[in-house]
């Protein structure tokens, strides 16, 4: 007879057993839904919900005045479809029809009919469609004659204006573009970014199960922060002149870019700044894939050696350290030997002049008696280098000027303390040679020559949304009122006593003044990678200023790697040379801006026009 299979004691252990496995099983929901209730709860609604950000609506570019917009955003189109909604028959229907209404090239059609065939839930099939476009899309819907396409909203930055080159539009450089992601790229798009493009909203809504968006659901959870408009100082009609001025130089010279700064010397704002070839900021991809270095701003981002424009650096060394005045002899002896003998300078014509006062030693711009000068700066090279070097960093020379435009670089100015200098390198340096600066860090520093010494800040944007921006000046006192009176007579000098300037660079009835500078260009491909000057190829610059009876305007221009139409010894000349930009430009300032009055009523060293010179800053006799 079998036993009993049933027992108290295994029932009782049936029982414990499952109490502790009902009693974990409750603790584990309590933890579910008291203690992980919420996040849980949060962790299921993220997996149906969809959340995106709606870039905020980017404030738009005015020129000075307010009323010309630069840049602005409007509402274009992207066209989408789902594909895998259609049988492959219909796919090519619609793709047919969309190539008619659209009006595609064989490329384009190409495109499109290889997008829409694909069996894929969604496909951009073709963007920056205006209202027109839109409307006949809306109208084949409605007919029936193409399906499963929607039109999305699209944001597309637009730059309205034209600029001087055909196929430009205005400013290009200046102002820089807006990608596809609604990041402003390059100039004041790039710099203004935070401002101009505002913070985005973020929205949420849940989704269905085909994944989309249910428009009941949504939700705006950070309304962010609507971008802001900006006003430049820029006057888009005289910066219109400025680059008809710099496309004419740039094909009469066959130069590699011609580019130009205009500026007032007093507040820093820059009237004009503009480059030739510009490029077409509305159709930036295609700019991007053919020709990307167009979006580089010459006159912020790419140095160069300056030439002679900075022997009017050496002058302000030397007059301020009372090494030479303004009618101190030096003898401009053709050519310098130094080093010993193993380096030289020589004068571009290779001949000797004789004894000639410093301030015709830089109207006639001799490399000769400039180094002499700068070699006297102390009494020895290193102490000479340190003043001269000095100068040149007190005057911004080796650093941004923090011109409001993105890109900016510092240039190159090699420190004497760090790496002592020889007699070579301190003649180089005293006529613009072996320093690599920007054409705005030139304006800037030929400003605060003329404006009694103020480092003034240079500045683009003078208004964001309406509140007027007032930048102060980097630095004061960088020369006397007497001595910037002195230099504003010597490029005054400058300017009237070669007739070779004279003819092409005064504007009767304005008081004008400047220095030009040709530069030998340097390639460390030639030779065999030994490095050499290009043959025949200069940069050539005129810094200037022009005014009724002081200064009111100051011109930067640069045309580089210009091919010359006549090189001899001595005389290396263009159909279009730089003074001859700079008179251009200067005259459509005087004619086309409406310059605000000047800060005070400074004494001038002569009369416009006339070759009256300035009162000497002292006189040390004569240098040999």
């Amino acid at each position: 007879m079998l036993g009993r299979t049933d027992s108290r004691r295994r029932l009782l252990v049936l029982l414990v057993g499952l109490t502790v496995v009902a009693g974990s099983l409750l603790v584990r929901l309590a933890q579910w839904q008291v203690v992980e209730g919420a996040s849980l709860a949060d962790l299921a609604r993220a997996q149906t919900t969809l959340r995106a950000e709606v870039p905020a609506q980017r404030g738009s570019i005015y020129d000075r005045s307010g009323t010309v917009l630069l840049a602005t955003t409007v509402d274009r189109y992207r066209l989408a479809a789902a594909p895998d909604q259609l049988t492959a028959a219909r796919r090519r229907e619609v793709g047919e029809e969309l190539v008619r209404i659209l009006d595609l090239d064989t490329d384009a059609a190409a495109t499109l009919l290889e997008r829409i065939v694909a069996d894929r839930p969604y496909v951009v099939l073709a963007r920056d469609l205006e209202e027109s476009t839109a409307d006949r899309i809306r109208r084949a819907l409605a007919e029936g004659t193409i399906a499963q396409v929607t039109l999305e909203p699209e944001p597309i930055r637009v730059y309205p204006q034209v600029g001087g080159d055909p196929g430009t539009t205005l400013a290009s450089q200046l102002l820089g573009f807006v990608n596809r992601e609604g990041e402003g790229q390059y100039g004041v798009e790039r710099y203004y970014q935070d401002v101009l493009g505002g913070e985005p909203k973020t929205v949420v809504a849940q989704r269905d199960a085909g994944s989309k968006a249910i428009p009941e659901t949504a939700q705006i959870v950070d309304p962010g922060v609507p971008g802001v408009d900006i006003r430049l100082t820029i006057d888009a009609g005289f910066q219109l002149a400025v680059e008809q001025e710099l496309l004419a130089t740039y094909l009469a010279d066959g130069a590699v870019s011609v580019s130009a700064v205009v500026m007032n010397p007093y507040t820093g704002e820059v009237y004009a700044e503009a480059n030739a070839p510009g490029y077409d900021a509305n159709d930036y991809r295609a700019i991007a894939a053919s020709a990307p270095e167009k979006f580089v701003d010459p006159n912020v981002s790419k140095v160069y050696e300056p030439g002679s424009v900075f022997k009017m650096l050496t002058a302000i060394a030397a007059l301020q350290g009372d090494t030479v005045g303004l009618r101190t002899k030096i003898n401009d002896s053709g050519t310098l030997k130094l080093d010993g003998g193993k380096t030289r300078v020589d004068d571009a014509d290779r001949k000797a002049m004789g004894w000639l006062t410093f301030e015709d030693v830089i109207a006639w711009s001799r490399n000769v008696g400039v180094a002499r000068v700068a070699l006297g700066l102390g009494s020895s090279t290193a102490e000479s280098a340190a003043k001269l070097h000095d100068t040149w960093t007190r005057f911004g020379f080796g650093a941004p000027t923090g011109i409001d435009v993105a890109g900016e670089v510092a240039g190159l100015v090699r420190d004497p303390a760090v790496v002592p200098w020889r007699q070579i390198d301190l003649a180089n340096g005293s006529f613009g040679q072996g320093v690599a600066v920007t054409p705005i860090q030139l304006a800037t520093a030929y400003a605060a020559m003329v404006n009694s010494g103020h480092l003034v800040q240079p500045h683009v944007v003078s208004a964001i949304d309406d509140q007027t921006l007032a930048p102060a000046d980097r630095a004061d006192g960088l020369v006397s009122p007497d001595l910037s009176r002195s230099l504003i007579g010597l490029m005054q000098h400058v300017v009237n006593t070669v007739p070779f300037y004279r003819d092409r660079t005064l504007v009767p009835g304005y008081l004008v003044g400047g220095k030009t500078g040709t530069a030998q260009i340097w390639d460390a491909s030639l030779n065999e990678g030994h490095g050499g000057w290009k043959p025949n190829k200069f940069n050539y610059s005129f810094v200037g200023y022009i005014g009724r009876s002081m200064p009111e305007v100051v011109v930067a221009v640069r045309i580089e790697e210009a091919k010359p139409s006549v090189v001899r010894v001595g005389r290396i000349e263009l159909p279009v040379m730089s003074f001859e930009l700079f008179r251009r430009i200067a005259t459509d300032a005087m004619t086309m801006l409406d310059l605000p009055e000047l800060p005070s009523p400074e004494p001038t060293p002569g009369k416009a026009g006339v070759g009256a010179s300035p009162t000497p800053a002292s006189s040390a006799g004569a240098i040999p």
